[in-house]
């Protein structure tokens, strides 16, 4: 293998780790070392439509990341403001207290902001699990994603 391969293979890695690790793109990663791999081989390997598959898997890995927790609070009626202010309030709590404060940060904003809009605390409960269970959720999604990147690359570096 020459030093490309084992740079991609590293980014792949690091793409997995990356799916739970607070503050690393993951998917971005894979992204990054399935193309510098296609790129090292003149276009040649891994074949166009594997290539696209793999491609086509990162994306929705991106997407996953950045929609999962928001799709579930609106599925459980949060508002698009709550779910806006849940995120940020989330992403500043993630720099200060890690992962479990990105959580609980986003759980009690949507209960609370929900609850401020409704008056309902059964419906403004449900919303905040929703949220919690959505990013909990897509988190699983990202590492089962990339993991099958990573998998899918290996088979092409080593059959």
């Amino acid at each position: 293998m020459d030093i490309f391969a084992w740079i991609a293979l590293a980014l792949l890695v690091l793409g997995v780790v990356g799916t739970v690790a607070p503050l690393v793109p993951g998917a971005l990663l894979s992204v990054a070392g399935v193309v510098l791999y296609w790129w090292s081989t003149g276009f040649s390997d891994p074949s166009l439509p594997v290539f696209v598959s793999l491609l086509l898997v990162g994306v929705a890995t991106m997407v996953i990341d950045y929609a999962g927790g928001a799709v579930a609070a609106k599925a459980a009626g949060a508002s698009t403001l709550t779910t806006g202010i849940a995120v940020v309030v989330g992403f500043v709590l993630l720099f200060v207290t890690g992962p479990v404060g990105f959580l609980v940060g986003i759980a009690v904003t949507v209960f609370v902001a929900e609850f401020a809009r409704n008056q309902n605390a059964e419906q403004s409960g449900k919303a905040a699990l929703y949220a919690t269970v959505g990013v909990l959720a897509s988190t699983a999604a990202q590492v089962l994603l990339t993991g099958a990147m990573l998998v899918a690359f290996l088979f092409v570096l080593f059959f």
